[in-house]
C-alpha cells in the first residue's frame, strides 16, 4: 500500500510540476480571493486582523476544491482512470498517494497565503507551533475528504459543479476549527487552541480511515 501510495503521489506531483497549473491558476486564485476579502472588509486594520484567520481558511477551502478537481481532471482523458483501476495498484495506496500529493500542494499554498495575510492584514503569529499543527492536521483532513468526494463525483458529467456542493459542507468543521486555532495562534495567549486541534485531528483521522476503506468501491463505481 505504501509503495503504491508513493508511486501515485510521485505521478501526480510530476504532472503538476510540468503543467504548472497550481502555480499559474490555484495560487493566483487564492491570493485574489484574499485580496477581495480584504477589500470587502475595508481598510480598518483592527477588523482585518480579527478576520484574518477565517479569511485565510476560506481561501484555503476554495483552493482545495480547485486542487481536487485538477487531481481528477488529469485522469479524465485517454482512459487514464480505467488504466489506473486496472493497474493492480492497491486502491488504498491510490487514495493515500493522491491525498498526499494534494496535501503537499495545499501546504505550499498555505505558506504563500500566510505571507499574504501578513502583508494585507498585518497579522503576526505569537504561537507558531499551534498554527503549524493546525495547518498540518487541517491539510490532512482537507485532502483526505476532498479525494474521497472527488472519487465519488469523478464519473459524473456534472462533476465540476457537483464537487463543490458535495465537499464544501463537509469541510465546514475544518473552516471552524482551523479559524479558531489560528485565532488562538495569532493572539497573545493561545488559550483554547488545543481543543480545536483535537477536532481537526479527529476530522483528519475519520476521513483518512473512510478513504482507505471505501476508495476501492468508489473507484469502481466511478
Amino acid at each position: 500500500m505504501w509503495r503504491d501510495a508513493l508511486l501515485v503521489a510521485g505521478k501526480d506531483l510530476r504532472i503538476e510540476a510540468r503543467s504548472r497549473v497550481g502555480l499559474w491558476q490555484v495560487v493566483p486564485f487564492a491570493l485574489l480571493a484574499l485580496v477581495l476579502f480584504a477589500f470587502a472588509l475595508g481598510p480598518g486594520p483592527v477588523a482585518l486582523r480579527a478576520a484574518a484567520p477565517g479569511l485565510f481558511w476560506l481561501a484555503v477551502l476554495f483552493s482545495t476544491v480547485l486542487a481536487i478537481q485538477r487531481s481528477f481532471a488529469i485522469e479524465g482523458g485517454e482512459g487514464t482512470r480505467d488504466g489506473l483501476r486496472l493497474s493492480g495498484l492497491d486502491p488504498a495506496g491510490i487514495f493515500l498517494g493522491k491525498a498526499a500529493a494534494v496535501a503537499l500542494q495545499l501546504l505550499v499554498l498555505q505558506l504563500v497565503l500566510f505571507a499574504g495575510v501578513v502583508l494585507l492584514f498585518g497579522a503576526r503569529l505569537h504561537t507558531p507551533w499551534l498554527a503549524i499543527t493546525a495547518s498540518v492536521l487541517a491539510t490532512i483532513g482537507l485532502s483526505a475528504a476532498g479525494v474521497a468526494y472527488g472519487a465519488l463525483s469523478a464519473g459524473l458529467r456534472v462533476r465540476e459543479t457537483l464537487l463543490p456542493l458535495l465537499v464544501l459542507p463537509v469541510l465546514a468543521p475544518v473552516l471552524l476549527a482551523g479559524s479558531r486555532a489560528w485565532a488562538a495562534a495569532l493572539a497573545t495567549s493561545p488559550a483554547g487552541g488545543g481543543q480545536w486541534l483535537k477536532i481537526l485531528g479527529a476530522f483528519a483521522a475519520v476521513y483518512v480511515v473512510v478513504g482507505v476503506v471505501l476508495y476501492g468501491p468508489l473507484q469502481e463505481a466511478a
